[in-house]
């Protein structure tokens, strides 16, 4: 027994469950979601920023969000998130030893490009930045940045063009016009950049089970009963 054809019959039986308008959504959503990009934040403590981040992932289409917790702790302001928690999966590295190294190890070893953005770099901008690989985009305080560690890791360099007296964006505007723009070129390339079919039936089983009181029980059951026939 495949798990595709076990994560396509569990998908079944939850759509057997649901509203037709939430099957609708899902597979459009799905269909839009992406783990060539991925963000990662360093460090941030104004709540808000955070909060408008994730809700930034979501609407972009972006799948996972990796938060470094330093001195700070991730917090999310349901205010400004508008529930995209429940449909972005947030990862997090808090511990003592080293979060920042953990996360970039994490990354480079699920094939990431680790891209630090900087407004101090004449390396790349948002409009010619290689996207022939999966990227992780590592953004730091709007008073502090990255770390060394962060800049020294980096495979590549980024920034936004900017033409004003001020020297960086908000850090969730930031993310929303880097995102905006790399995906806008991904949409023309013709590089492999989102969802296959067997990731989009796992995902859309993971959204299933949040929706519903005692989603992770019917899931198991619906497994059981497809690995009993």
């Amino acid at each position: 027994m495949s798990i595709s054809a076990e994560n396509s019959f569990v998908l079944d039986e939850f759509y057997d469950i649901i509203t037709p308008n939430k099957i609708t959504l899902f597979d459009r959503i799905a269909a839009e979601r992406t783990r060539y990009l991925t963000i990662a934040l360093e460090n941030i403590y104004q709540e808000h920023n955070a909060s408008a981040v994730l809700r930034t992932c979501d609407c972009f289409g972006i799948q996972d969000l990796h938060v470094i917790e330093k001195d700070n702790q991730y917090q999310i302001q349901s205010d400004i998130a508008l529930g995209s928690g429940r449909w972005v999966d947030i990862h997090n590295f808090s511990d003592d030893v080293g979060p920042t190294t953990n996360c970039i190890r994490t990354l480079k070893e699920q094939g990431y490009q680790i891209v630090a953005t900087t407004p101090h770099t004449d390396a790349y901008t948002v409009h010619d930045l290689p996207i022939d690989k999966p990227l992780a985009f590592f953004f730091g305080t709007e008073r502090n940045g990255l770390s060394d560690e962060v800049m020294e890791a980096a495979d590549l360099h980024v920034r936004i063009p900017m033409y004003g007296f001020t020297e960086s964006f908000n850090i969730s505007v930031s993310v929303a016009v880097l995102l905006q723009t790399i995906r806008q070129r991904l949409e023309i390339s013709q590089h492999r950049w989102k969802l296959t079919d067997t990731e989009q039936i796992a995902l859309k089983i993971q959204w299933c089970e949040k929706i519903l009181n005692g989603g992770e029980a019917l899931s198991k059951e619906f497994r059981a009963r497809y690995q009993k026939d």
